[in-house]
């Protein structure tokens, strides 16, 4: 039985959380790296059909679309392999916090039989919470289409006479973007706020093997007075995540800053997919780890699950069975 369960304050989660993945970071490390191996070969794949395709010395143009079309698919595929990183190693952390051996292999493989549930759960997030701005994204984009000159974000020649050849292509597009900014604020801000109620659902997934559904609407009820501190959390990795970035992209902006309205070369492309990776198999495990310390301390608060898992250990009474229909 660990002496970890008791209710905690942010800092102590914070603490905790840092000291989780210190004393683990092979295993977290590990099981990221899994994952984030997976999503470098999608990447450098897509490298391979620019490459195929003439990039960058062939027309922009030429390769516009079917560099698009790859560029969604690999996206698509991206996001899925970090739901998966995060579900195996929201079960890797609760082993460890509860004093139970873990291995890499373990957590990776313990993922494999709810494999479907967790895909329409990250599924069934991701539409709940972003579907507004991803409409208002393609509406956006529509709007630029429809009044720039064919081929500006792609051929910088384009890019480059496009404002003193057709100036009212611009006013037109400067105006619809300004319509589009507040709703894009909205929608940004339900995201975020959605994202936060759902935090909790992944965790709750794995570690009580609850449906999809069962688990929204555990993580509806769980995150409940703890939603601004697990915001401050995702602020405090973003940071984390956007120093880094800019850290490994210095030769990019170096790039852009010797040659402005070059296409970037395949190298740097290949180099940026090493930097990803190197980003999610270091830091993508610390907001995981973050979530599923949260998980506990809410069950702790609102469930009394600490001492359940004090009168299991002494063998006064069975394990309760968790409310996972338990209504908003």
């Amino acid at each position: 039985m660990t002496n970890q369960l008791r209710p905690l304050s942010l800092g102590e989660i914070l603490d905790r959380t840092a000291e989780l993945y210190r004393n683990n970071f092979l295993l977290f490390a590990g099981i990221a790296a899994i994952f984030a191996t997976a999503m470098l070969t999608i990447g450098m794949v897509h490298i391979g059909v620019l490459a195929l395709l003439g990039y960058p010395n062939k027309a922009a143009a030429a390769v516009q679309w079917p560099a698009a079309v790859a560029a969604i698919l690999e996206w698509l595929a991206i996001v899925l392999l970090a739901g998966l990183s995060v579900a195996a190693n929201n079960r890797a952390v609760a082993w460890v916090y509860l004093g139970q051996p873990a291995t890499i292999r373990a957590a990776a493989t313990s993922i494999l039989p709810w494999l479907r549930s967790y895909l329409w759960l990250m599924t069934n997030v991701a539409l709940r919470a972003w579907a507004p701005l991803s409409v208002l994204y393609v509406a956006l984009f529509a709007i630029l289409f429809s009044v720039l000159p064919k081929g500006f974000f792609t051929n910088p020649a384009v890019a480059q006479t496009a404002a003193p050849a057709n100036p009212n292509a611009f006013i037109a597009a400067g105006i619809g973007m300004l319509i589009l900014m507040p709703l894009f604020l909205a929608a940004l801000v339900y995201g975020v706020w959605m994202s936060l109620r759902y935090s909790l659902a992944m965790p709750a997934c794995v570690v009580e093997e609850a449906s999809p559904r069962q688990a929204i609407r555990r993580s509806i009820d769980l995150s409940k007075g703890s939603r601004g501190r697990i915001f401050v959390l995702g602020i405090l990795v973003f940071a984390v995540r956007l120093l880094l970035g800019v850290l490994l992209g210095f030769p990019f902006v170096l790039f852009a800053f010797k040659h402005p309205g070059h296409q970037i070369p395949l190298a740097l492309l290949a180099l940026q997919q090493v930097a990803g990776f190197l980003i999610n198999t270091f830091i993508g495990p610390i907001y995981s780890t973050g979530l599923t310390l949260f998980y506990y301390d809410q069950r702790v608060r609102k469930e009394g699950y600490d001492i359940e898992m004090m009168m299991q250990a002494a063998g006064l009474a069975l394990p309760a069975e968790v409310p996972t229909t338990q209504q908003q």
